[in-house]
């Protein structure tokens, strides 16, 4: 019952009856126990019969004497804990024990340590070691009386006695100690040469600390009046000496488990919560990680087992996670009911529970019997705003006595630490999730997907990136309200994730646009799902009591499509996909893979783009007039203003390539204020030559949305000293409703201003004549469309004859776009459309070449009003 280092925790490094205490789990603790109680039994009757003894009347009050030191010595016993998760205990029983080899007969001092140790073990209920305790107790006593006895060969031999004596108590920690190595040997636990040999100094110096102690108060009472007196006093600095350096080492050993729990639990949330896919609660770090976290709180408290009960997401399960002796299958499961109804669990507040078999409820000693313990401590784990879990520690390792208030007031310091650092890492995981989805549909947003793609890529050369567009979702938004829209998007995105799988990476770009990641699958396998996903994605919507009908169109692109350039990284395979799904629009089918030539037009467009505004500076984008004519009178009524390019690299550049791309980049506003001003000039020097006649410019979606436009326009018209109605705005009627609200407001100003306003390319869009109406609109252009075929469509001559009538039944006046045929002219004269235009007249011309088509095909006359007009020739 000295000193015996023992370190009271399962791992290898611990001390001897620490050792054997875990060891009392396995199978073969209960035939080593007896073995050790055989062997102590044999080696006291043999000390007992070589050293006989000489019993006297002082004997009847040495013995009580004996077992009272050696039950005080173990009941101030001190744990002094040290790095590593060790705990010594130091007791001070070589203190009588000196004094009993000194003084005491071998019987005697047998007698006083066997009945002091079991039967403190009695009083603690320690029942399951008493047997290996027992035998320990035999050995010791016997080993070093017979040591003490051997130095010593009788009385009277100077420093013999006392050299016996000391060598003696030495010899108790280390035999203790070597049986305990010898026992973990047995159990297949085996304890490495360099920790063995440091646990035996240990234990030495310990040992020969105390012993030295005891022999010197042996002397001191023996040799010295009154000595018992510095004998007290020595005993209690020593005490003082031990547990001033156990609180200091208990404290360093408190700050770093709080350390190692929270940077434990803040590593593992990095780790993560770094991953975009995961939910915003996703808290379940990796086992190994938690275990460790359960491990370090065993250890610090020394306990027999921590239960680590997480649940961090109320939505999911409770994660439990053992560290020390395993649970006895009647032990409370990971059902949540667990949390609820388990009467060890009940945790109101943040305070530690403590109970014990001996003095608990019959319902807390069942939970204490189902758990295999004799004595619980329960702390809840209480973040902000909920339950995300409890600890529970059992049994402590001593073999004395159980928990105390430090290891209360450890638990319930780890337990503060503990949760704070999970909720910050549940604060963290949402932040993180927030930042990589969209919040939405909950899939992942942009950066998100180009986070869970990149390793893939990298990863898998045939991997393929799809874009998926959704249509009609601004016409429900404008029908509807973008409510009703929000929730397409979501229905889109779950009919997709329905569609591909949990495991696949997808992700909602903005609006109505997703994206996904395949990998392993070949180009028809990846054609195929684009198809399905397209399919799904265009069955209808029931929104409410409505069924919204949608489209869908999907751009795909693998990683390896360009393998020169080297792979690629999510954002260029993503802007590929886009430039893959403008393809389908383009085209005629719904689903397209992208091929290197689409690359090559974007990037010219892109090239367009960047270029436009100095191409406007430098004189490359040009203003070309085509005419229009009076029907049937010939008299030319002005142009229309249309914009040209002249590329030094590409050559002469269709409006229909650049202008689009103008319009999406913002650029147009710019190329609206060049067409006007130039215009207007052009109709400046019209009116200056005496010729009256207007120019027509055409107006983009974004001008109808720009509520400045008109303050502009009226700014030009009296720079250049322009009448307002010799300046046509034509627009078409998808640009007005795009959004007609913003629209209307606009071309009623321009309206006032005395502006004609003309629809383009009326009759393919959505015109009906309640649209014609609240149009502040003078005039109304026909499709060339139907005007090129009515030579051969009797449909398309109806089309022309209808917008004529209809035009001029609301008062406005009707252009026919595309004439080329003197036919086609001349059933648009008998039907009576007001203005034609076409190649029949003029192709669209330079200032210079329509200054010079002026001179040559049209002569001058005097007007009904005396001012000079153009009438053209045959």
């Amino acid at each position: 019952m000295s000193d015996r280092g023992r370190a009271e925790d399962p791992a290898p490094q611990r001390s001897s009856r620490r050792a054997a205490q875990v060891a009392a789990s396995g199978r073969g603790f209960t035939a080593l126990a007896v073995g050790v109680l055989v062997a102590g039994v044999i080696e006291a009757g043999i000390v007992a019969w070589l050293l006989p003894a000489r019993l006297s009347q002082e004997m009847l009050w040495l013995g009580p004497l004996l077992a009272i030191g050696f039950l005080l010595a173990e009941q101030l016993a001190i744990n002094v804990d040290v790095r590593g998760g060790v705990a010594w205990t130091i007791s001070f029983t070589e203190i009588p024990l000196v004094v009993g080899l000194l003084a005491a007969p071998f019987p005697v001092l047998l007698v006083a340590h066997v009945v002091a140790g079991v039967g403190t073990m009695l009083g603690r209920k320690v029942l399951d070691k008493a047997l290996y305790n027992a035998g320990i107790f035999l050995i010791e006593v016997s080993t070093a009386y017979a040591l003490a006895k051997g130095i010593d060969h009788g009385p009277g031999r100077g420093w013999a006695p006392w050299l016996g004596a000391l060598l003696g108590a030495l010899s108790v920690p280390l035999v203790s100690t070597l049986i305990a190595l010898l026992g973990l040997h047995v159990l297949g636990r085996e304890m490495r040469l360099g920790g063995a040999m440091r646990l035996v100094l240990r234990v030495g110096v310990v040992g020969l600390l105390n012993a030295s102690v005891g022999l010197v108060c042996y002397e001191i009472v023996v040799t010295t009046s009154g000595g018992w007196a510095l004998v007290v006093l020595l005993m209690t600095g020593l005490i003082a000496m031990y547990r001033a350096y156990s609180g200091l080492m208990r404290e360093q050993r408190d700050l770093e488990a709080l350390s190692d729990v929270s940077l434990t639990v803040a590593r593992s949330g990095q780790h993560h919560t770094s991953r975009p896919g995961g939910r915003p609660d996703a808290t379940e770090a990796d086992g190994t990680e938690w275990q460790l976290i359960a491990e370090r709180i065993r250890e610090q408290l020394n306990a027999n087992r921590v239960v680590l009960r997480m649940r961090p997401d109320p939505q999911a399960g409770v994660t439990v996670l053992v560290a020390g002796e395993p649970l006895p299958e009647a032990a409370p499961s990971d059902d949540p009911r667990t949390m609820r109804e388990d009467p060890m669990l009940q945790l109101p507040g943040s305070h530690v529970r403590y109970f014990r078999a001996l003095d608990a409820t019959d319902e807390v000693r069942e939970a204490l019997l189902r758990r295999g313990a004799h004595e619980a401590l329960v702390v809840p784990l209480r973040g902000a705003t909920q339950l995300l879990g409890a600890v529970e520690a059992h049994d402590r390792l001593s073999r004395w006595r159980g928990f105390g208030k430090a290891d209360i007031q450890l638990l319930r310091t780890l337990a503060s630490h503990l949760a704070t650092a999970v909720d910050n890492r549940r604060l963290l995981a949402r932040l993180r999730h927030d930042a990589y989805h969209d919040p939405l549909t909950g899939l992942l947003n942009r950066p998100g997907f180009r986070e869970a793609a990149a390793e893939p890529v990298r990863t898998h050369p045939d991997a393929v990136v799809l874009r998926v567009d959704l249509d009609v979702l601004s016409t429900v938004s404008d029908a509807l309200g973008h409510a009703w829209g929000d929730r397409m998007v979501v229905a889109a995105g779950r009919r997709l994730r329905e569609a591909l799988g949990p495991g696949v990476p997808l992700a909602r770009l903005e609006g109505g646009s997703f994206a996904a990641l395949l990998v392993d699958r070949t180009p028809e396998q990846a054609h195929e799902i684009a198809e399905r996903l397209r399919v799904g994605l265009s069955v209808p919507y029931p929104v409410d009591r409505l069924t919204v009908e949608a489209s869908a169109v999907v751009g795909y692109v693998a990683a390896d499509v360009e393998p020169a350039d080297g792979p690629p990284d999510i954002d260029t395979l993503l802007q590929r996909a886009d430039v893959a799904v403008r393809a389908t629009r383009s085209g005629g089918d719904a689903v397209r893979a992208y091929a290197p030539s689409m690359g090559q037009i974007f990037m010219r467009r892109f090239q367009l783009v960047t270029q436009f505004r100095q191409a406007l500076e430098s004189g490359q984008v040009r203003v070309h007039y085509q005419p229009k004519v009076a029907l049937p009178s010939r008299q030319v009524l002005g142009a229309e203003a249309l914009v040209r390019w002249r590329h030094p690299e590409f050559g002469r550049l269709d409006p229909d390539e650049f202008v689009p791309a103008v319009e999406a980049t913002g650029l147009v506003d710019a190329l609206t204020s060049f067409v006007l001003e130039q215009a207007l000039g052009r109709v400046r020097e019209w009116l200056d030559r005496g010729l009256r006649m207007s120019a027509a410019v055409n107006l983009s979606v974004r001008n109808l949305a720009d509520e400045d436009f008109p303050d502009r326009v009226a700014d030009a018209l009296r720079r250049f000293d322009v009448p307002a109605e010799l300046l046509t705005f034509e627009l078409t009627e998808s640009g007005v409703m795009a959004d007609p609200a913003r629209a209307l407001p606009v071309l009623r100003r321009l309206h006032a201003l005395g502006v004609v306003l003309a629809v383009d390319d009326f009759g393919t869009g959505y015109s009906s004549l309640a649209y014609l109406r609240q149009l502040p609109v003078d005039e109304v252009k026909i499709d060339k469309s139907f005007v090129l075929g009515m030579g051969t469509d009797l449909g398309d001559m109806a089309v022309v004859r209808s917008i004529v009538e209809l035009g001029h039944s609301l008062g406005l006046s009707v252009v026919a776009e595309g004439v080329e045929e003197d036919a086609a002219r001349d059933q648009l004269v008998a039907m009576g459309c007001d203005v034609a235009q076409g190649y029949l007249i003029s192709r669209p011309l330079s200032e210079e070449r329509f200054e010079a088509w002026l001179a040559a095909r049209t002569v001058r006359a005097r007007g009904a009003r005396d001012e000079t007009v153009l009438t053209l020739v045959h």
